[in-house]
């Protein structure tokens, strides 16, 4: 890609002032809820609650976090080419304990235009008051952390995976989401600008396959980011450039897989619920891929790539859930009273946490996973495709 500009590095700003919410307001939010919750969830009244929180993470590392804006000036924005593709990022990471307070969710921009986008009234900072369990700009705890890259799902903005983030950053990973321009609701970016979806109004029939390599170039940058001799942010150098998997929600799992075709420096692979709009070849993919989807007819692409991956591979399914299970959704939705589905908020993120850490426990770290072996007890929601279990390495 030739020689980067040294990006801006944007830190955490404080979190904004909640605003205290009404019964109907609470209301509101609830059947703005279920339009991202699985099918089948059914509203409930709303819950007595003194706020917004992701459930704590289970590895023994207390997590940092900060933010980065990262300019590609040798790439033309593809739905903007009259500029550079920017992109803004999270970094998750195992942290030294410090007294700082938990960092932001989100920002009130990108809060007020994810919700505007359900076309319902509801207070526009209501994001923002979600609690986490990072803390800005923690000292970084030294090792050699493998590196997980997440992509979020279309329209969905990073924030959207902190839950899973969290969880991989507990247990020693070093973890990037990155938001992908113009392909999400909101992006507000350091000098203020807040930029929204525009390709939701341009989709057409060669939009997906647009997006999927599009964001394998996002992810590919991230990576000269991260591991080039200049890195972008100072705590890179605690990462493990050899150890790298990419995991993604919807388009973003499609655009993991399809970046682990055209970036050697990638090891394995992971799809959330995401059809698989570049086909893989037979035999193009020898790297490890994770599949895990919601109960539904099985995703055809599934089918139609499945011979292609020639490496070590798992399909799941997890009966129970939908297609924003594997999401932040359900546990925010459920914490304002809103039903689910068949299985709790916390259960779903439990589910997508654990296998998402076995998988690259598994691929990044050589450790034995019997988890991913065939279905457990611990378990039962998530089924094996037939077929679809091969011998682990």
């Amino acid at each position: 890609m030739g020689a980067m500009s040294k990006p801006t590095v944007m830190t955490a700003a404080p979190a904004p002032k909640r605003r205290p919410r009404s019964v109907r307001a609470l209301a509101v939010l609830l059947l703005t809820l279920v339009v991202l919750l699985p099918a089948g969830a059914v509203a409930a009244p709303p819950a007595t609650t003194s706020g917004l929180h992701l459930p704590p993470p289970t590895g023994r590392h207390p997590v940092g976090t900060t933010w980065l804006h990262l300019t590609d000036r040798e790439r033309p924005d593809q739905w903007r080419p009259e500029l550079p593709r920017e992109l803004m990022v999270t970094i998750w990471y195992p942290a030294l304990r410090t007294a700082e307070p938990p960092a932001p969710y989100t920002t009130a921009e990108v809060s007020a235009r994810v919700l505007a986008a359900t076309g319902l009234p509801v207070p526009p900072d209501l994001l923002t008051t979600v609690r986490t369990n990072s803390r800005r700009d923690a000292p970084v705890r030294p090792g050699h952390w493998p590196l997980v890259l997440l992509s979020p799902g279309f329209t969905l903005s990073r924030e959207s995976l902190t839950g899973l983030a969290e969880e991989l950053a507990s247990r020693g990973y070093v973890v990037a989401g990155v938001d992908h321009p113009y392909e999400a609701y909101g992006i507000e970016f350091p000098d203020g600008r807040v930029i929204g979806c525009q390709v939701c109004d341009e989709w057409g029939t060669g939009t997906p396959a647009r997006v999927v390599e599009g964001r394998a170039a996002d992810l590919a940058f991230l990576l000269d980011q991260l591991t080039g001799v200049r890195p972008a942010w100072p705590g890179a150098r605690f990462v493990d450039h050899r150890r790298i998997a990419v995991a993604g929600h919807s388009i973003g799992g499609a655009s993991a897989v399809h970046t682990l075709r055209t970036d050697r420096r990638v090891d394995a692979a992971a799809v959330l619920d995401g059809t698989l709009f570049v086909p893989v070849p037979p035999g193009t993919v020898d790297r490890p891929v994770l599949l895990v989807g919601a109960e539904r007819v099985p995703d055809h692409s599934w089918v139609r790539d499945w011979p292609g991956l020639a490496g070590w591979k798992r399909w799941l399914t997890v009966t129970g859930t939908g297609h924003m299970s594997f999401t932040d959704r359900p546990v925010l939705g459920a914490q304002l009273g809103q039903d689910p589905g068949p299985l709790s908020g916390e259960r779903q993120l439990l589910i997508t946490r654990t296998y998402l850490t076995a998988f690259v426990d598994r691929h990044l770290r050589d450790r034995p996973v019997p988890l991913l072996d065939g279905p457990s007890p611990r378990f039962p929601e998530v089924l094996f495709t037939p077929g679809g279990v091969l011998p682990g390495r």
